[in-house]
Formats: C-alpha cells, sequence, structure tokens
C-alpha cells in the first residue's frame, strides 16, 4: 500500500454498524413464514463508501459512533483491518446501531429495518476539538444524510479549498441537505431522493431534477435510478452513462455506497466528473457480484470490470 502521506486523505462521516441481511431461499411469500438464511457483516453507507475508496487508492479516516458492546468491538477490529484511521467515540452504556435487510432470491431489497438512534449523538460528537480539527485537516470529507441536521452542517464546514461530498441515504432523510447544497462538491442520490429533495415527482425528468439541485446551489451531483443509466451533472455539463451488466447478482446492497466511494476516488486522484463516474460504475457492478457489502476492488478484477463499463455520454 501507498504511504498515507502520498495519498490524498478522505474523512467520513456517519455510520459504521452491523448489516444483517437474510435472503429467501425460493419465492417470497408476504405474510408468511419463509425458509432463508441469515448473514452478519460490519457495514454502514459511510463506512462501505470509505472502504471502497481506500481500496481503490486513497487514505481514509472515520468518525462514527459505536456502543460498548461486542458489535462495536467487531465494528474497531474491521475498522482497524481496513487500515483506516479510526476517530469514532464510544458509547459504553449504548447498543451499537444496525441495519436489517430481507431480500429476495435474485438479491433485490424487500424491507429494511435501521436501528440508528445512537447516531443522534453526531451533533454533539463533531463539536468536539477533536472532530473539529479532522474536519479541517482532511482533503475531503464524506457524509450522510443518517446524521442530524446540525451535525450536518458540522461536517460541511470548514476550509473552502476542501472538497465536500454526500450521500442521500433516502426520501425522508435527503431533505436533511436541503439547506446545505451549497457547501456540496458532489452528492449521491436515486431518482427518489433527488425528487424528494426538489420537491418535485419521481416522474420529472432526471435533466430537470439536476438543473433544479444545481439552481438550489449544488455543485454537481450523481443521480442513480436502479438499473437504468446514471446521470452525472456539475456546473461543465450533464453526462448520462449505461451501468455495465453483471455477470450474477449476488446481493444489491453496498452497491450504491461502492458507486459513491469509488467515484470519489476518482475525483480526488484528479479525474473529471464523468471519468470517476466510469470507475464508480465499474465498483458498483463488481460490489453486485458479491454477497458482501464491500467488494474486493483488487486492481486486475477492477481493470476488467472499467473495460466492460462505456464511457459518459454528455447531454445537450
Amino acid at each position: 500500500m501507498t504511504p498515507t502521506r502520498n495519498r490524498p486523505v478522505l474523512l467520513a462521516i456517519g455510520g459504521a454498524h452491523i448489516d444483517r441481511r437474510g435472503q429467501v431461499l425460493g419465492d417470497y411469500h408476504p405474510g408468511a413464514s419463509n425458509p432463508g438464511a441469515m448473514r452478519e457483516e460490519i457495514g454502514g453507507v459511510v463506512f462501505n463508501a470509505l472502504r471502497a475508496a481506500v481500496r481503490l487508492g486513497v487514505a481514509g479516516q472515520l468518525i462514527s459512533l459505536r456502543g460498548g458492546d461486542t458489535v462495536g468491538d467487531a465494528i474497531a477490529r474491521t475498522i482497524v483491518a481496513e487500515r483506516i484511521d479510526d476517530r469514532s467515540a464510544v458509547f459504553l452504556d449504548r447498543a451499537s446501531a444496525s441495519y436489517t435487510a430481507i431480500i429476495d432470491q435474485s438479491g433485490d431489497l424487500i424491507v429494511g429495518f435501521a436501528d440508528m438512534g445512537l447516531y443522534d449523538q453526531f451533533s454533539r460528537q463533531l463539536r468536539r476539538n477533536a472532530c473539529r480539527d479532522a474536519i479541517k485537516a482532511a482533503d475531503a470529507v464524506l457524509c450522510d444524510a443518517n446524521l442530524p441536521a446540525a451535525a450536518l452542517e458540522l461536517a460541511t464546514s470548514g476550509p473552502p479549498a476542501a472538497k465536500r461530498y454526500a450521500i442521500g441515504i433516502s426520501p425522508a432523510k435527503v431533505v436533511r441537505l436541503a439547506g446545505l447544497l451549497d457547501r456540496v462538491d458532489c452528492l449521491f442520490v436515486n431518482r427518489k431522493e433527488a425528487a424528494a429533495l426538489t420537491r418535485l415527482t419521481r416522474e420529472t425528468a432526471v435533466t430537470e431534477l439536476a438543473a433544479r439541485l444545481l439552481a438550489a446551489g449544488l455543485a454537481g451531483g450523481v443521480i442513480t435510478d436502479g438499473a437504468a443509466a446514471l446521470t452525472a451533472f456539475d456546473a461543465t455539463g450533464l453526462w448520462s452513462l449505461a451501468p455495465p451488466r453483471p455477470r450474477r447478482i449476488a446481493d444489491v446492497t453496498g452497491a450504491g455506497d461502492a458507486l459513491a466511494g469509488a467515484t470519489i476516488c476518482g475525483l480526488m486522484r484528479g479525474l473529471t466528473l464523468p471519468e470517476a463516474l466510469r470507475h464508480g460504475a465499474a465498483a458498483a457492478m463488481l460490489t453486485l457480484e458479491t454477497s458482501n457489502v464491500v467488494a474486493a476492488l483488487e486492481p486486475e478484477p477492477f481493470a476488467q470490470a472499467l473495460a466492460m463499463t462505456p464511457p459518459a455520454v454528455q447531454l445537450d
């Protein structure tokens, strides 16, 4: 691994928790007992995206919150194993956060359940001098809308030279970023989240969603729409990229996180937004093909996935 001093530093602020995923082994029958298999893994949107970025070449730091339980211990071990600088806080009297997802036999989400009350403490934590100093010193900061609005305001503060990236999480939570868009260099949202943030309908053309977000002060963004084309935009243009088709789909969990992390890594290493998006799409494909929430992203498989990914096309 390249020494940290030669790599740009991405500070991620947000969730690192346990992901529990139960997969139905056969046709799904609502309201009935379904045979299936359950597995657990340390995940979290920001943590997953950070791991993808680190595996592709940036140095990572993490500010998260965890409880004083065995899950918290597992989270700490995973952060160390990923060679990420852990700046998280431990609440000894609290349980660590968790996310439980039930997916069907094809890997699509049936329902998700988030137990993340601990993250309400982020606002208090980010006011500490150590966290303020970390935000000021990082080359870029990544946060997600799991954070309370006050914490998002703190996370997106800092020197103008540093880049700020954000992930929307859900239509209900992305609105927490509404008053902070002029601080964000690139926002990653799906079509429903973009519609909620702009107060438009999901049926609104993606070009109009992008235009509204730019008018609201956002510097740039990426809009996903399931398996449909990805849309990237900034002040210089609007692009569409048809994502490569996975050779198989093991699990959809983490694909959007990988898209964000790899795209951010590309941006931090000097790629333009459409070039970086191509890297993000390749990482997302590899994540869809694995049952883990973060794909290995080894050089050879990643190069093969990148070769399968077409360039983004600029829209008129």
